[in-house]
């Protein structure tokens, strides 16, 4: 019989508050409001809680659950993925992060010549013997254009790519569409993967006639996320990659310090 290293006692009283695996590359379906599922190729993390007095976790039991639950890892299983885990390692706690690439169909705004935009979306839970605790996670690329630029340029102004992240605690089920709306709907313009020139004009004009701060698209970002009752949380970040600076522009805003 082979000797269970992991279940040696250990000496050292020294208990961890995270044990598991990282980057775990797996392929998972999801949930796609128009076209009912997408596949893709999830990045997977998988914590358990490790007592003072056990000297490792079993690794490959991380794997086995997710094999368990192959191609079943949505909102509604996870909970279920966190109960196994802490059942068959002893633990008090579980923690689980899944990120993944999610793929749109956009037309062009002119042309209306349809191509594929990557969204990275996710899920990650926390779950011990008092609280469970899940999150949406979505980060969405858009472009902004300065509003200082433009008013202190005869010529142009500054625009440049940006992102939004959004992590979105929920009463009730909203779709990554509704959250990429929103973040597109409050930039100076959203992206696309293809543009003619018909289309480069409108992106480059619209943008021009709605310039905003990273400030400025957390805070609509923000507006639109208090007013939909589905939503009990959210952190939105907005991180600008500056065309003329050589840093980020960044901002924040947490619901927790919102008046309600």
């Amino acid at each position: 019989m082979l000797k269970d290293v992991q279940n040696e006692k250990d000496e050292r009283n020294i208990p961890l508050k995270h044990v598991g695996i990282k980057n775990l590359s797996y392929p998972i379906i999801v949930l796609d409001k128009k076209n009912k599922i997408q596949h893709t190729v999830a990045n997977i993390n998988m914590f358990v809680d490790l007592p003072r007095d056990f000297r490792g976790t079993h690794m490959s039991r991380f794997v086995e659950i997710i094999n368990d639950f192959h191609f079943k890892i949505e909102p509604k299983t996870i909970k279920q993925i966190l109960d196994k885990l802490k059942e068959s390692l002893n633990a008090q706690s579980a923690k689980i992060e899944i990120t993944f690439p999610y793929f749109l169909k956009k037309e062009a705004p002119v042309t209306k010549i349809k191509s594929f935009l990557e969204y990275k979306c996710g899920f990650k839970a926390y779950d011990n013997d008092n609280k469970y605790d899940f999150y949406l996670i979505i980060e969405v690329p858009i472009q902004t254009l300065c509003p200082c630029s433009k008013e202190i340029s005869k010529y142009n102004a500054h625009n440049q790519r940006a992102k939004v992240l959004m992590e979105i605690k929920t009463y009730d089920l909203i779709w990554f569409e509704e959250l990429i709306e929103i973040a597109e709907s409050s930039a100076s313009s959203p992206l696309y993967t293809l543009l003619k020139r018909p289309d480069e004009k409108f992106v480059t004009e619209e943008s021009y006639e709605n310039p905003k701060f990273v400030e400025d698209v957390s805070r609509d970002i923000a507006l639109k996320l208090k007013d939909d009752k589905r939503i009990k949380w959210f952190k939105v970040e907005v991180e600008s990659f500056e065309s003329i600076h050589s840093h980020n522009a960044y901002a924040c805003v947490d619901s927790s310090v919102l008046e309600v």
